[in-house]
C-alpha cells in the first residue's frame, strides 16, 4: 500500500467505518494520461443504501482528476444489483471479456525469446 498509484478512500458515519474504497492507477505509457482501476468498493451491510458508494467514487473523481486521470473503470458480476445500481448510475456500461491467466499452469515453456526488464 506504500505506493503513490494505490487510492484508499474510507467514508466515516458517527466516528466509525462505514464504507471503503481502494484503487489503482495505472498510468498509460503510449499518452500521457492514466486510467483508474477501482479495485473495491464496499458499504457497511448496515449503511447501504445509503449513498456511501456513491459519494465515495465521486470524492475519487475528485482525486484522480489532479493525476490526469480521463477514466475510472470497475468490474462486476452479471446478477450483482448491488454494485450494478450504483455503477450504472455513474458510467456507462461497456460488454467486455475478462480472461484469468494462471501465473503457473505447467506450460511456461516460451515459444519465441523474449527479454524482459523489470519496472519500478
Amino acid at each position: 500500500m506504500a505506493s503513490d498509484t494505490f487510492i484508499a478512500l474510507a467514508a466515516l458515519k458517527n466516528g466509525e467505518v462505514a464504507g471503503g474504497l481502494a484503487a489503482y492507477e495505472l498510468r498509460k505509457f503510449e499518452k500521457e494520461r492514466s486510467e483508474i482501476y477501482n479495485y473495491d468498493l464496499a458499504a457497511a451491510p448496515e449503511h447501504r443504501r445509503e449513498g456511501i458508494a456513491t459519494a465515495l467514487i465521486q470524492q475519487l473523481k475528485q482525486l484522480v482528476a489532479a493525476r490526469a486521470a480521463y477514466v475510472i473503470f470497475v468490474q462486476a458480476d452479471v446478477g450483482d444489483e448491488s454494485a450494478l445500481a450504483p455503477y450504472s448510475k455513474l458510467g456507462v456500461r461497456e460488454d467486455v471479456l475478462h480472461f484469468d491467466i494462471p501465473v503457473q499452469d505447467g506450460n511456461d515453456a516460451a515459444q519465441v525469446p523474449v527479454a524482459s526488464a523489470a519496472c519500478r
